[in-house]
């Protein structure tokens, strides 16, 4: 049974054009199940909704350039690792998000810190949260770069803005003056307004050696810190053991 052209032209206009893939199957369905109109209307309509949700969370995960591949569903929860999981069971259900609180993954190289910043951040998006992740590294060089062209207010601006900002691999080296100032910047701002996840080798208690101005530094760490969950994850790289066991953490 195909909708006739008079209701495709209809649809297209009303920007229900994507309800044209499932219509012939749906009213065949309709009619063998005998829905009343309302009930034809409600499944057409939950249809729509379903892919308009689902193109929703394309553009979110599009946006926050997460890794579909690290999910929480995928988690190793017998993986030989140090680290409080009865704590991040509790941090599953992002209510810490609503909350504005924030998250430290600390602990050495090959761990799993990365994974779980990005499985956090992937539920967050399924969740309808706005979220950004990216390396330290390339957040400062952007940020030195929009000095530049004028697009730093921009730049910062974009930073600052979602529910979640997650920054991978912060402290790998010390930070220029200029760098310093933004992470402040983006701190401060930030702080109270929304969630910002970090993932370090380093322990908070080093971050301040990676700054030149001490009294800049505690500002910035205070605000971090006041309503942060730090879990510090300790144990073999994974990295190492991915040929053998094809997992990794």
């Amino acid at each position: 049974m195909e909708p006739s052209s008079e209701l495709k032209q209809i649809l297209k206009q009303l920007r229900l054009s994507g309800l044209l893939t499932t219509l012939p199957e749906r009213m065949a369905f309709a009619k063998g199940n005998k829905l009343t109109h309302q009930e034809f209307l409600e499944l057409l309509l939950s249809d729509e909704v379903g892919r308009r949700n689902q193109g929703a969370l394309a553009r979110r995960l599009e946006n926050a350039r997460v890794n579909h591949d690290q999910v929480l569903e995928h988690f190793d929860w017998e993986a030989q690792t140090t680290l409080d999981r009865d704590r991040l069971k509790g941090l599953i259900g992002l209510d810490w998000i609503e909350r504005k609180e924030n998250i430290i993954l600390s602990g050495p190289v090959g761990v799993g810190k990365t994974y779980l910043a990005n499985a956090l951040a992937h539920a967050a998006c399924r969740r309808n949260k706005s979220v950004i992740v990216l390396k330290a590294s390339k957040m400062f060089k952007t940020l030195y770069a929009a000095r530049a062209d004028n697009s730093l207010e921009r730049e910062l601006v974009r930073l600052i803005s979602p529910q979640l900002l997650v920054i991978d691999d912060f402290g790998l080296e010390r930070l220029t003056q200029e760098a310093a100032h933004d992470f402040y910047e983006i701190v401060a701002e930030r702080y109270q307004r929304g969630s910002t996840m970090i993932t370090s080798n380093r322990h908070v208690q080093e971050w301040l050696g990676l700054f030149d101005d001490p009294i800049l530094a505690n500002s910035a760490l205070d605000r971090l810190a006041h309503n942060a969950h730090q879990l510090i994850i300790e144990g073999e790289s994974y990295r190492k053991k991915l040929g053998t066991t094809g997992r990794v953490l």
